[in-house]
């Protein structure tokens, strides 16, 4: 069974602030995008990022994770041979990678948007942003 607190670098007791966070930093440096010379063992550890992530992230998925952690070594100290783990035998839908990603980075691509400047705009005087005086879209609630 895989370990998804190991595989985000997290305890069993990290909040969901720590798994935000470290799978936000995983997803980056393991971006197949990112990796063009290692494409392949990134995709994979790209997508065990975003499996954890998946389960982890949910409270319910996590609980049941969690239980069904402790089922598998509580059966397996007693029959070895036993082979049942009731997490895997639920129904599990695993959801894309990427679809995880932007759902997590609100639809944008975090390489593309990693050297926005939310400033550019004043810099080069946008006048989609100006009002109809030309001096800016509140200056006409003062004149």
């Amino acid at each position: 069974m895989v370990d998804y607190y190991k595989v985000l670098g997290l305890q069993k007791n990290a909040s969901q602030d720590d798994i935000r966070k470290s799978y936000r930093r995983l997803a980056l440096q393991w971006h197949p995008d990112k990796n063009p010379s290692n494409k392949e063992e990134a995709e994979k550890k790209f997508k065990a990022v975003a499996e954890a992530y998946e389960v982890l992230s949910d409270a319910q998925k996590r609980s049941l994770y969690d239980r069904s952690v402790k089922e598998s070594i509580s059966h397996r100290a007693r029959s070895p041979s036993m082979g049942h783990n009731s997490f895997f035998d639920a129904t599990y839908v695993f959801q894309d990678p990427n679809e995880i990603s932007r759902d997590f980075f609100g639809g944008m691509d975090p390489f593309v948007h990693a050297f926005w400047d939310p400033f550019d705009n004043l810099r080069n005087g946008d006048e989609n942003k100006q009002g109809p005086s030309g001096r800016g879209s509140c200056s006409s609630l003062f004149s």
